[in-house]
């Protein structure tokens, strides 16, 4: 795994710590562990998951949907990192 710069330099946690272990974990089929490991996985799955359906097929409404998944995505990664903040 790839060490967090920002946790050596600065001994905090970064918004993406935990991303790759949450990968793992998913790829291991722990979907549970994942979750629990970083909770904005799954939207980030479905994100790129659309885009690269989107790039071979014409959706109606895909700027909506992106945007409505790039959105839930990054609520998601700012509410846990201020929950590991606090």
């Amino acid at each position: 795994m790839l060490p967090c710069i920002t946790k050596k330099l600065f001994d905090f946690d970064c918004p993406g710590c935990g991303l790759q272990r949450s990968v793992v974990l998913l790829l291991k089929g722990d979907f549970i562990g994942a979750f629990e490991m970083y909770p904005a996985i799954y939207s980030i799955v479905l994100l790129f998951s659309f885009l690269l359906i989107n790039n071979f097929t014409t959706i109606k409404y895909a700027n909506k949907i992106t945007i409505l998944l790039m959105i839930s995505s990054v609520v998601l990664i700012l509410g846990n990192f201020i929950l590991k903040m606090i």
